[in-house]
């Protein structure tokens, strides 16, 4: 449908479906300078805002990652077949937040800071999206956090100081993800400086970071207990933080979420969560912000 159809479709005038299509609200393309919706995707995005995803069959997470969240999240894939889709794309914080701002993801996945402060410190990293007047917060779990290292350093007395010598080769996650937040915080916890580290690469995930110790290509990243564990890694502990979902009000009654916080109680995954260690899920389900 041209503007002049969906109008009519919609039943409003043109200039507001200018407006709603340059703001990326509405789903179409542009060819040769002309807009242009397909049908069943107006019909789609009118279910998705009318009922508020009940009726939606597919889940897009984004933002921070998790080896507990991502066993599951395969599983329902398995599950579900062809009938459903739930996926997860580990963008880091800033990007996912950035998505769900632009409706091109429902959920993000985030941890920023210890797990005494998480709930304000999360609140107040989303207020800086106008459309957070929409979110919640929603806990999954609380992870261990700390510094994951080689096999090599194993036997050695290590402790936080001793792991800004500039012998060891770091690998940091990019500025503005969760566990580089975690890094900067507890440097300045220990007056610790963070020019004193011996970066030889910076990478996208928490995985690719313990990916590369692993192979003998880097001696000590930030991370989670969850993730050291999957890979073999020794493991320092440094606190607790909060491991949340942001999510608009509607997404929260999909089936598909509901199935997500469901999933964390199964004991298979409770089993798998006790055997990567630094898990806590006594707050599972908790509603921890709402505007």
């Amino acid at each position: 449908m041209n503007v002049r159809q969906l109008a009519g479709y919609l039943q409003i005038n043109e200039k507001k479906i200018y407006a709603l299509a340059n703001e990326g609200r509405l789903p179409g393309t542009k060819i040769t300078g002309k807009w242009l919706f397909p049908k069943s995707l107006i019909d789609d995005w009118l279910i998705e805002s009318s009922h508020g995803g009940l009726l939606a069959d597919r889940l897009v997470i984004a933002g921070s990652e998790d080896p507990l969240l991502s066993h599951l999240i395969a599983g329902l894939t398995h599950e579900y077949e062809s009938q459903a889709l739930v996926s997860h794309s580990a963008t880091g914080t800033p990007a996912g937040l950035a998505l769900l701002a632009r409706r091109r993801v429902d959920v993000c996945c985030l941890h920023w800071g210890p797990v005494e402060d998480s709930a304000s410190r999360h609140a107040g990293l989303i207020r800086s999206h106008p459309e957070s007047a929409q979110w919640l917060i929603v806990r999954l779990c609380q992870r261990e956090q700390g510094f994951m290292l080689a096999p090599a350093l194993d036997g050695q007395a290590v402790g936080i100081p001793e792991l800004y010598d500039q012998r060891w080769r770091w690998v940091l996650p990019p500025e503005g993800s969760g566990s580089r937040h975690f890094l900067e915080d507890l440097s300045a916890f220990h007056a610790l400086d963070t020019q004193r580290l011996n970066i030889t690469a910076i990478l996208q995930t928490e995985r690719e970071l313990a990916s590369l110790i692993a192979r003998n290509q880097a001696d000590i990243a930030p991370g989670p207990r969850s993730i050291a564990s999957e890979f073999g890694l020794r493991f320092i502990p440094a606190g607790w933080e909060g491991f949340d979902m942001v999510l608009p009000r509607a997404v929260y009654f999909r089936y598909l979420f509901q199935a997500i916080l469901d999933g964390l109680k199964r004991p298979d995954i409770l089993a798998m969560a006790q055997q990567l260690g630094g898990y806590r899920f006594k707050q599972l389900g908790r509603i921890i912000w709402a505007p």
